[in-house]
């Protein structure tokens, strides 16, 4: 198996980047740690990849943001385009520039990623997603190069610079707030578990029911299906069951639209019979009737704070990673209703 950049960065204790910044004689690296990588090349037999170099050390002023793969659901969100906005006000006040890379698959991504990197045109990455295994972000560590990830590094987290929210505190405070109302049966509709964010939010829904001694119902805890009409399928059969929901916390203000959507055909009021809190507070929780309460992530400071450790980073390259946490706030509106005892009683007598 070849040698990599990351298994020099192992041997001579450094990150990567720093390994890619000595091939290319970079004069924020100090001699002594110079040195040190030197050595670990020469032990290992490293022959260095002076594209990463190049990537490292060039005065482009470019910076690539890196959406999802998908072929239509990533740009409906409101969340990428908030943080794209983000990083565009931030980038325009230092006169970078900044191009978007899309693709339909992570085959396809990925071969445009490196496609850049080999001409040497962009001083580094922004990653608007983290999930786990993702080849994309590998590719990017192993071979040194510059990239700050928008959500929580799920593997070489001390040698990762990210942008996050706590996200298992925001599960929790969207799950405690449900429970000050007086729900007690409340489920969580999520993304696929391998996004770190929507399993922190997962993770923090449990916290508050374990921390209130509310027994956690699997019918209740849902990792949704990609395809929409699976999700669709998903939601009403949840509406369905017996003994149903009272309230539900949704990973995303999209998917809270079409579970409002699946109450209405199934004769559900909102917020009479289910309340919601959803994620994002985009202009879809504000358009939604009744309107959604929504926790507000800051998509919008998320991008304005990549930005500003990438180029941070670039212009000072022998930082240590810095990981930078975006407070969070929930917006309450009318999807949520007080579960009083004589709410509870007609909903049972409606039942039998």
């Amino acid at each position: 198996m070849a040698v990599t950049i990351k298994d020099v960065a192992q041997l001579a204790g450094v990150s990567p980047s720093t390994v890619s910044r000595t091939c290319k004689d970079n004069p924020s690296i100090s001699e002594e740690t110079k040195e040190k990588v030197r050595q670990a090349m020469a032990e290992l037999g490293y022959e260095p990849n002076f594209q990463a170099s190049n990537l490292a050390t060039n005065n482009s002023r470019t910076i690539g943001i890196i959406l999802p793969p998908s072929q239509r659901e990533t740009f409906e969100n409101a969340f990428f385009l908030e943080a794209i906005r983000g990083i565009s006000s931030f980038c325009n006040e230092k006169q970078y520039i900044n191009t978007v890379i899309t693709g339909n698959t992570e085959d396809e991504l990925l071969a445009v990623i490196k496609t850049m990197t080999r001409s040497g045109q962009v001083d580094g990455f922004i990653v608007l997603y983290s999930k786990a295994d993702d080849p994309v972000i590998n590719y990017l560590y192993n071979e040194g190069y510059l990239y700050v990830l928008i959500g929580k590094a799920s593997q070489n987290a001390n040698q990762t610079i990210y942008v996050d929210n706590d996200n298992l505190l925001a599960g929790r405070d969207a799950t405690e707030h449900l429970i000050q109302l007086g729900h007690k049966k409340i489920a969580y509709l999520g993304g696929d578990d391998s996004t770190i964010f929507s399993a922190d939010r997962r993770a923090g829904y449990q916290l508050a029911l374990t921390q209130h001694q509310i027994p956690i119902v699997p019918e209740y805890c849902i990792e949704l299906p990609y395809k929409a009409k699976e999700q669709i399928q998903v939601m009403t059969d949840l509406l369905k069951l017996k003994n149903r929901p009272t309230a539900v916390v949704v990973c995303d203000d999209i998917l809270a639209l079409t579970l409002e959507n699946i109450c209405r055909d199934l004769k559900l009021s909102l917020p009479e019979d289910l309340s919601i809190v959803s994620f994002n507070n985009s202009l879809v929780a504000r358009l939604t009737t009744p309107k959604l309460c929504s926790v507000d992530i800051n998509s919008f400071q998320l991008g304005i704070e990549a930005a500003s450790q990438m180029i941070n980073h670039i212009e000072n390259p022998n930082l240590v990673a810095t990981k930078i946490i975006v407070p969070h706030y929930l917006v309450e509106r009318e999807s949520c209703k007080t579960l009083t005892d004589t709410t509870i009683t007609t909903k049972s007598k409606n039942r039998e």
